[in-house]
């Protein structure tokens, strides 16, 4: 039996209807850019699977670092002890954070980070005797599959049969550049409505949201009022972080920095399942108590990994290296260059950009998960070149190490798909 034959028996895959769609594409080798398959058929990785390996599938700087890992410590528990490659990448990744953020507390992946994020911010006002129960999120926003997470994401096709159980969120508009006055508007009436404990954004870019970008300056407004009033500021850059924004987050940005920073995906470059969620001294003081239950308990038993922390450690290197740096350049120039071409396409209603994250949506209505998307990722699948269409919204999110050659296919390839539609 093949693989994709052995996987219907007993496996349950995400984001996943069985019944309408009972096929997989087996993959049994990665390196690069390129993912292949069991019968022997190659794709170019146009969205680093799902942000991940940013620095290529199997990256022999990081995997022989994890490898030499591996022999001297594997695992221990991270409650009550220590190790060099956290310690080590606690230093490299403060060194690259916004210099606001000073402590950094370790989980395994995206949701959780951003879940323990809405509880520091909650567990905060808390400890300091003010009741605060109130979040503030963006329209559309996405931010994990566990229950915080969700609750702070508005992207109903994920939430529906579980918004009853829900946090209390507000949610306003994203800033376009030309509602700033009524974003901010909005927030002071909220502010003097409700106790307000946090608020949880993806900064620039809404990555589920279809690659919705929003305006820096009009978020810089937002987090001031949010300073203001003592709103805990939380970004979610599992997304946008090490850099995809141009910069190493999309809160270098801003000139008004996050109290709370989320980060997963990129962190350890694909290889290995990792999160941490950084602060700021002042979030951890609030709960530097000689009162024990003021303490934040919350624990993974992978937390703080060493060899997920070996990875992480290697992937920083890679992404301050200079010939990283230089390919975020190269496609950042080439993604410009072609959206001047492609806007100019009958079948594109509009492109938008921000650093390696480039999108275009269709000038054509379509469901998010409908037939039409189907017939998109058929396509690009077959022409070799893996994409996944988030409703009439394609992007790319390529690893840093594309090839120029490898680039343009992909663009040659979204070109072609506008035929067939």
């Amino acid at each position: 039996m093949s693989l994709k034959q052995r996987d219907k028996k007993h496996i349950w895959h995400p984001l996943t209807q069985h019944k309408l769609h009972p096929e997989t594409i087996a993959i049994t080798k990665a390196t690069g850019c390129i993912l292949f398959d069991e019968d022997g058929n190659e794709y170019i990785d146009a969205i680093a699977s799902w942000y991940t390996s940013m620095y290529g599938h199997c990256n022999p700087y990081i995997t022989q670092k994890v490898a030499s890992q591996m022999q001297v410590l594997d695992q221990v528990v991270f409650s009550g002890f220590t190790h060099e490659p956290a310690v080590k990448l606690s230093e490299a990744l403060i060194d690259i954070l916004p210099n606001n953020q000073n402590k950094l507390f370790f989980s395994d992946n995206g949701s959780t980070s951003v879940e323990i994020g809405i509880k520091m911010a909650l567990q905060y006002h808390f400890n300091r005797g003010e009741k605060r129960n109130v979040l503030i999120a963006f329209e559309d926003g996405f931010h994990g599959d566990t229950f915080g997470a969700m609750s702070v994401s508005g992207l109903s096709i994920y939430n529906g049969p579980f918004e009853d159980f829900f946090l209390d969120v507000k949610r306003i508009p994203t800033p376009n550049g030309e509602n700033h006055d009524t974003i901010l508007n909005q927030l002071e009436v909220l502010a003097n409505t409700h106790n307000i404990a946090g608020f949880v954004y993806e900064p620039l870019v809404q990555g589920a949201a279809a690659m919705k970008m929003h305006n820096a300056e009009g978020l810089n407004k937002i987090l001031k009022f949010c300073k203001a009033h003592h709103i805990i500021t939380v970004a979610d850059e599992v997304m946008t972080g090490f850099g995809k924004t141009g910069k190493y987050f999309a809160s270098d940005h801003l000139e008004n920095k996050p109290d709370i920073i989320c980060l997963s995906k990129a962190l350890t470059g694909g290889l290995l399942p990792m999160a941490i969620t950084s602060c700021s001294q002042g979030i951890y003081d609030a709960f530097y108590s000689d009162d024990m239950t003021k303490g934040l308990f919350h624990g993974h038993t992978y937390s703080g990994n060493p060899l997920s922390c070996t990875a992480a450690l290697a992937g920083i290197e890679l992404l301050k290296s200079d010939a990283i740096q230089n390919n975020i350049k190269r496609i950042i120039s080439s993604h410009e260059h072609f959206g001047k071409h492609i806007e100019k396409h009958p079948k594109v209603a509009s492109i938008r950009q921000t650093g390696i994250i480039f999108a275009l949506d269709l000038d054509i209505k379509m469901e998010r998960y409908g037939n039409l998307r189907d017939r998109l990722f058929q396509f690009f699948m077959k022409n070799g070149v893996f994409l996944r269409p988030l409703g009439n919204t394609i992007y790319i999110q390529s690893p840093y190490v594309i090839s120029k050659e490898q680039l343009q296919k992909v663009y040659q390839v979204i070109e072609d798909a506008l035929e067939i539609i």
